[in-house]
């Protein structure tokens, strides 16, 4: 069984935003050896969700791991992305797919937070 891993961002009208997604798809590429890693959006930009789930089909998936670029389990990741679930299995028969957890709260994202504060604070010149 070939397993896909579906990144799903919010999506924005702002190009480089976008970006930022493919940037990350590259690395958890790089990071896990899976073949297959797509990029989709839930809204403001293409592809849609619809359209990542047909990809990761269209390159041989038989399994989709799907991953919200989220935050925190809102309502995206609780109604809107099972529901595109449900609409995919009705196109794809017998075709599994799993909704990963969103990025929540986590020691890494503090680190991150952390290492943004302190760029910030030296460019502006400031100490805490």
């Amino acid at each position: 069984m070939k397993t896909a891993i579906l990144l799903m961002g919010h999506g924005s009208r702002v190009a480089e935003a976008n970006n930022a997604l493919y940037a990350i798809a590259e690395m958890v590429k790089a990071e896990t050896g899976c073949p297959i890693v797509e990029v989709s959006f839930r809204e403001q930009h293409p592809p849609n969700i619809q359209g990542g789930i047909d990809a990761c089909v269209a390159r041989g998936a038989s399994r989709i791991l799907l991953m919200p670029y989220f935050l925190f389990a809102g309502a995206h990741v609780l109604e809107d992305l099972p529901a595109e679930m449900v609409a995919a299995a009705k196109r794809h028969p017998g075709l599994e797919m799993m909704l990963g957890k969103p990025l929540g709260v986590h020691r890494k994202l503090a680190e991150i937070v952390c290492e943004r504060l302190d760029t910030s604070l030296q460019a502006a010149g400031w100490k805490l």
